[in-house]
């Protein structure tokens, strides 16, 4: 690993892995980055050069939105040709959301962008957030013949590396706080680190350039199916001002209730051109809505199937995909299809 010429951005966005206990008032502050081989003095034995852009002030998990995404993003396309890879600090509350909205918006990527984060702070005595950020420094620099190992965006936790589109936080108090039930981890750490190679994405061909992009439409609204939802309640969601896209989360294999109102509320906003995702409330599985007959009268009513996307990546896509103003049957067809291995075909 000892190579001069490998160089790692850690990019600071806030969250409990950067903070560190003010000796005077007890009170959890973020550490300064630039100091960052003084507060974690282990990375000094990596032998490669580590840089640090820190947000200043932190941004907490829950306030992060769109902007947020698109300022990691410029920071990466500025720093794209001066790095091997980078490391994303970040809160666990909203990392999945955020590793799946890059994951779309950083098209040709070609060099590692590793998630990671922490639920004790850095400066804890039993902290996961040294390892999870020395496993991550060291995948992000990681070559296979030259070319970087990982050329994805992940999320490193607790001694896996998942990819980011499908991955969700599955636990506040665990260290093992994320899951990726439809796709096996990329690599688990151990004794060494053992690469997953067959389910890496491929570094594009052609040498293409990284491509960013940063329009991102945020007119989606979410409608989680549950016994005895309402007519006034889904019309209301379907009818919000402004609503391009709605993710609908259903029972089982992508089935909802079967009742002449809810498959007329559907048709309607289809036909007024409004994109409808069917994904499954369930944390494992796909939507299959040729399985029952519930599920064949959401596809009639122009319910599109969303196979095993996650919540996270559902939303993430579809701000990504409606960024592009594509017409519906466009945006459906782009759905449908792997852009950034999201979805299993």
């Amino acid at each position: 690993m000892a190579n001069d010429k490998i160089s790692i951005l850690i990019i600071y966005t806030g969250g409990t892995i950067g903070m560190i206990k003010d000796p005077a008032s007890g009170v959890l502050k973020p550490f300064r980055f630039d100091r960052i081989l003084q507060e974690v003095p282990e990375l000094g034995r990596f032998g490669f050069n580590i840089s640090s852009y820190a947000f200043n002030p932190p941004i907490d998990s829950s306030n992060v939105n769109p902007g947020t995404w698109i300022r990691i993003a410029e920071i990466i396309e500025q720093n794209y040709e001066k790095f091997d890879g980078f490391v994303v600090l970040h809160g666990t509350d909203t990392m999945a959301y955020s590793a799946s909205a890059l994951s779309f918006m950083l098209e040709n990527l070609g060099k590692p962008v590793i998630f990671t984060g922490s639920q004790l702070p850095i400066d804890v005595l039993r902290t996961d957030g040294k390892e999870n950020l020395i496993a991550s420094l060291e995948i992000a620099s990681s070559k296979t013949e030259g070319k970087a190992t990982v050329p994805e965006v992940c999320i490193f936790f607790e001694n896996r590396l998942l990819r980011g589109n499908r991955t969700s936080k599955n636990n506040v108090d665990d260290f093992n706080a994320f899951f990726s039930a439809n796709y096996p981890p990329l690599a688990e750490s151990g004794v060494h680190i053992k690469y997953n190679y067959q389910s890496i994405a491929n570094i594009p061909e052609g040498n293409l350039p990284l491509t960013v992009h940063k329009r991102l439409d945020t007119n989606i609204a979410i409608l989680k199916i549950f016994p005895g939802i309402t007519q006034p309640l889904v019309h209301s969601v379907i009818n919000t001002p402004g609503l391009k896209a709605l993710v609908m989360e259903t029972f089982g294999a992508g089935n909802a209730p079967n009742t002449e109102w809810l498959i007329d509320e559907l048709k309607t906003a289809s036909d007024r051109g409004i994109v409808i995702l069917n994904i499954t409330q369930c944390r494992a599985g796909c939507v299959e809505m040729s399985m029952y007959e519930t599920g064949l009268q959401l596809a009639r009513a122009g319910v599109a199937g969303g196979k095993d996307i996650t919540t996270e990546a559902a939303v993430t896509k579809l701000m990504f995909l409606m960024g592009k103003n594509l017409l519906p049957n466009e945006l459906i067809m782009n759905l449908n299809s792997s852009l950034r291995g999201e979805i299993t075909l």
